[in-house]
């Protein structure tokens, strides 16, 4: 959520947490973000650089100000930061009551929504309720929970890590997505498709010449 300002389309936008560490876990991760050193992305140190483009920071702020009035609490962040130049923001954790629109857009910027469960069932509907289904992640110690989220019932992105981040692609694996953020996949296994084309051989070293449907013909 704070690589590259949330701009990459595999930046962590939504945290959903069982109900029981939800508390602890948003006042770690506001910890967290306090230590998160904002300024010149080639400076030694900097951990989060400035947003492409005046439009970013406008629409963050719009997003993060649409999310308080669906009932979200802002937790940390949030603010522009001329001081250091700019399109210079602090990025921001905000609490919500329930995963509103404005939660299921790519804002492409360093806003992370916190949501709540109760039942695993439920933190997969949550998950799989986007339009987008690039990369997603879970972070568990049941092996139960890891292989439904990695089975046909679970995760429906092209991506899905297990106690890992959603972002930084392993070299040997295929990168693509499926819904809105689909169109095939690339590197990885399915490096070599750009570069072949695929072609059908059926060889018969027999005797005999076998027919589709059964066909023959008298001796």
């Amino acid at each position: 959520a704070v690589g590259t300002a949330g701009q990459r389309c595999t930046s962590t936008r939504r945290i959903i947490a069982h109900r029981s560490v939800a508390a602890t876990l948003a006042d770690r991760l506001v910890q967290a973000y306090a230590q998160v050193s904002i300024g010149d992305p080639l400076a030694d140190g900097t951990l989060m650089g400035p947003l492409v483009v005046p439009d970013a920071v406008e629409e963050m702020m719009q997003a993060i100000e649409q999310a308080r009035a669906d009932g979200g609490e802002l937790l940390c962040g949030g603010r522009r930061r001329p001081d250091l130049g700019p399109q210079f923001v602090e990025p921001a954790i905000i609490r919500m009551p329930a995963q509103t629109e404005i939660v299921k857009r790519e804002t492409f910027a360093p806003v992370l929504y916190l949501l709540e469960y109760e039942e695993f069932s439920e933190a997969l509907r949550l998950h799989n309720e986007v339009p987008q289904g690039l990369s997603s992640a879970i972070f568990t110690e049941s092996v139960r929970a890891a292989e439904e989220f990695l089975s046909p019932r679970g995760s429906d992105c092209g991506i899905a890590n297990v106690n890992i981040g959603t972002s930084g692609a392993e070299i040997g694996g295929a990168f693509g997505g499926e819904k809105e953020t689909g169109g095939g996949r690339e590197s990885g296994s399915d490096a070599w498709k750009a570069y072949m084309r695929r072609q059908t051989n059926t060889v018969n070293w027999s005797n005999a010449l076998p027919l589709a449907q059964g066909i023959t013909f008298g001796s």
